[in-house]
């Protein structure tokens, strides 16, 4: 009976989102009708609260387990709250916007719980504490001048918390991710980030003269080369690429943004040489089956998990998702594709597209040099991070180990994301309020 509403849901669960999906971008054909708009965000909820409402159900239906039934509740209530409070308190915010990252997180609860309840727990209870903190960001950015001139506390921040995982950090997968604080682990690469997209926001505002450029270039680099020392190199793509977006968009020069691939291409070829794990991976990446008792394992494991579940999956509990290493915070997309099908997959990757269209959108629409930066690079990484989870997952790249954001498990990637997000919405009320001063 089981496998037969399993059997039966997972065909539902694909259509929800498609029609999900399908909002998401046919919303923009009513610019500028707003009642129109409110009516597809509306339908937008109810698709995604019943994605969540029949995950969950196919959970208890496995089990048989009460706690799953007050774990549904509580997630409810939490993401109605999110929704109803943001909805109240910011106007101005996009909603397209927060439906999807609702939407992305309400898949990885579901996901989570259903590869390991107490992975899935920790990783609500963070969830409750990034959204406390991620609430209060659009009030104190969209109504404060003052982040534009603090260049060198956020360069100051993000080396001291470099340097402190390369000197004390935890070794995991032969890369030093993380600072273990008790029975906390942060991983300050996550946090890093946003704090290195507005240093280099604040440097690139109004000075685009060579040598501005040059020091800037020099005091990224500082960062990127400790990112590489402790090997986290999934992490100093993510930074290169932002400061090369960034620097492009700021001059307008395409010689940069040329120098700056050739020089990429230069140093992968350097970090394979360099680096043993980068050889690995590699090797893997190439031809996994030739090493598929050793190196090539877990992308084997990968790759099989995506060509079981076909296009519409094997149905939730059905798969054997555990068997892929770190399925919970690497390969967490194909965990989804083999279990809820390559279709609902896609969606999930079309959503993550919307969300990197949106933040361009602001980016575009902002008048002030400094707003654009921001978004433009947070931007960058939110982009570059999905590619280079699906990508490892599916083969198309070497495996970087990073998360997807939303969905993977990870409390520093979840709070990051969270963070993330609420600055690009205190970037949609800014730009709202400029064009309203333009009328």
């Amino acid at each position: 009976m089981l496998h037969l509403v399993s059997l039966l849901s997972k065909y539902l669960l694909v259509l929800l989102l498609l029609l999900y999906t399908y909002d998401s971008f046919h919303v923009f054909a009513y610019q500028g009708k707003d009642k129109l708009q409110r009516h597809v965000y509306a339908r937008q909820r109810f698709y995604m609260f019943f994605i969540h409402f029949v995950g969950f159900g196919l959970l208890f239906l496995k089990e048989y387990n009460i706690q799953i039934i007050g774990f549904y509740l509580m997630q409810v209530i939490l993401f109605a709250a999110i929704l109803a409070i943001y909805r109240f308190f910011y106007e101005k915010t996009s909603e397209l916007l927060l439906n999807n990252m609702v939407l992305l997180l309400m898949v990885g609860m579901v996901m989570l719980t259903r590869l390991n309840f107490d992975h899935a727990w920790k990783q609500f209870l963070i969830l409750i504490a990034a959204t406390v903190v991620s609430l209060f960001i659009p009030l104190i950015l969209a109504k404060n001048q003052g982040f534009r001139n603090l260049k060198y506390w956020y360069y100051g921040v993000s080396i001291i918390g470099l340097l402190l995982v390369l000197i004390i950090g935890a070794v995991s997968y032969g890369a030093k991710l993380s600072i273990s604080l008790g029975p906390v682990s942060i991983q300050p690469s996550e946090f890093i980030k946003i704090l290195y997209v507005f240093f280099l926001a604040s440097m690139l505002r109004e000075d685009v003269s060579f040598t501005n450029l040059a020091i800037t270039a020099v005091m990224a680099g500082v960062l990127v080369l400790i990112l590489v020392a402790s090997k986290d190199l999934g992490s100093a793509l993510i930074f290169y690429l932002a400061f090369l977006m960034m620097l492009y968009v700021a001059t307008g020069k395409k010689q940069y943004l040329f120098l700056g691939i050739v020089f990429l291409v230069v140093a992968s070829v350097a970090g394979y040489y360099l680096f043993s794990h980068v050889q690995t991976r590699v090797i893997a990446w190439i031809n996994p089956l030739s090493v598929i008792d050793d190196k090539g394992y877990q992308i084997c494991k990968s790759l099989f998990a995506i060509g079981t579940g076909g296009w519409f999956g094997l149905g939730l509990n059905q798969g054997l998702p555990n068997t892929i290493p770190v399925v919970e915070q690497d390969f967490i997309f194909s965990a989804i594709a083999e279990e809820l099908g390559g279709v609902f997959a896609l969606c999930i990757l079309a959503v993550c597209a919307n969300c990197f269209f949106m933040i361009i959108n602001v980016a575009m629409g902002l008048k002030e040099q400094f707003y654009r930066l921001v978004a433009l690079g947070l931007g960058c990484v939110y982009g570059v991070q999905v590619i280079l989870t699906v990508g490892g997952a599916i083969k198309f790249i070497p495996s970087t180990g990073v998360t997807l954001p939303f969905v993977s498990y990870g409390g520093s990637s979840l709070m990051a994301s969270m963070l993330t997000f609420a600055v690009v919405q205190a970037l949609y009320i800014v730009k709202s309020d400029e064009s309203e001063k333009a009328k």
